[in-house]
């Protein structure tokens, strides 16, 4: 396969590789969290998520949303964050359930698949404020519900527009790729983070629930014993067939702006969708170099440039007006 590289992003000199690319920020950035009001959302089954506001009275409202085992103090957020309110729009972070730091009430958690709360969420900004223009960003697993849910919605999605960055868009293809080289770092420290949770969330009982979790070694493993039983899938790979995003692009009719780099070590270059698979309002920059969620440039290392910082809002900016 040919692949159209679109994308005006271009690696500095001292970063190019992708990994360095991808751990950039959350290694070595300092980014202050913006000022922001915390509001819970409380959902049709009994559970809730808790959503973090930026400070601005009106505007256009930016629903963001992060990444497997993200939060408000991923460094991505922070900065995307603080780039809506500069351009003067209001940002709202949703945290997916359990991801604020207060453990949900339901046994379930959340998945890539799940797009019932983002849904929860925009029917109850579009009641609140039913002539404010809507739109929205995903990141990695976040960026993934969007794009389902915008596949599921149609012409019904009441959004403006949306971008989604670094997208695993088959999950399958995902999982495979985390048990190959240096990927194995990120599951050992996504899964990890995950075992936490979940001792946390079932502070007892956790060995007759679901085993030993110190067993569950790979990314499929813990989908398999754990996500997919949580959720209603029959097993992973029912969870991975019906999750992800890529079936759901040729559906999607709101204008979204996909970023994604052929070198994202959370993937292979196979999971990067066709064009004949993307709808015509679909704009897919696709660029050789970027990491995952990574996307740093400027000149020198001691003065770094965000470039999602500039693209995403610039890409908002032209669909807001």
């Amino acid at each position: 396969m040919s692949y159209h590289f679109g994308s005006t992003f271009i690696p500095p000199w001292w970063l190019r590789n992708p990994h360095g690319q991808t751990l950039w920020q959350n290694v070595l950035r300092r980014c202050p969290l913006p000022a922001t009001r915390a509001e819970r959302l409380e959902l049709p089954d009994g559970d809730f998520v808790d959503l973090h506001w930026t400070l601005r009275d009106s505007g256009p409202i930016v629903v963001v949303l992060h990444g497997l085992q993200g939060s408000l103090r991923s460094i991505y957020a922070r900065g995307l964050l603080r780039a809506l309110d500069e351009h003067g729009w209001r940002a709202v972070f949703m945290h997916f359930r359990g991801c604020s730091g207060a453990p949900n009430r339901l046994p379930r958690f959340y998945h890539a698949g799940d797009t019932g709360d983002l849904n929860v969420l925009i029917d109850t900004l579009r009641a609140r404020e039913p002539g404010t223009p809507l739109a929205a960003v995903g990141f990695s697993l976040g960026g993934n519900v969007l794009l389902k849910w915008l596949g599921e919605q149609g012409e019904r999605a009441p959004l403006a527009c949306a971008a989604a960055v670094s997208v695993p868009f088959d999950l399958s293809d995902a999982a495979a790729r985390f048990e190959r080289g240096f990927s194995r770092f990120y599951q050992w420290h996504l899964l990890r983070c995950l075992r936490r949770s979940i001792r946390e969330k079932f502070n007892r009982g956790t060995a007759s629930l679901f085993g030993d979790l110190a067993r569950l070694r790979t990314m499929r493993e813990y989908d398999d014993k754990i996500t997919a039983p949580l959720h209603g899938f029959a097993g992973a790979d029912d969870y991975y067939a019906k999750s992800s995003s890529r079936q759901y692009l040729r559906h999607i009719r709101t204008p979204t702006l996909i970023v994604h780099a052929l070198d994202d070590p959370f993937m292979t270059e196979r999971a990067v969708p066709r064009p004949n698979e993307l709808s015509d309002s679909i704009t897919f920059e696709l660029s050789r170099h970027g990491g995952h969620v990574g996307f740093v440039t400027g000149g020198y290392p001691w003065r770094p440039q965000y470039w999602l910082e500039q693209r995403v809002p610039d890409y908002l900016a032209s669909m807001l007006g």
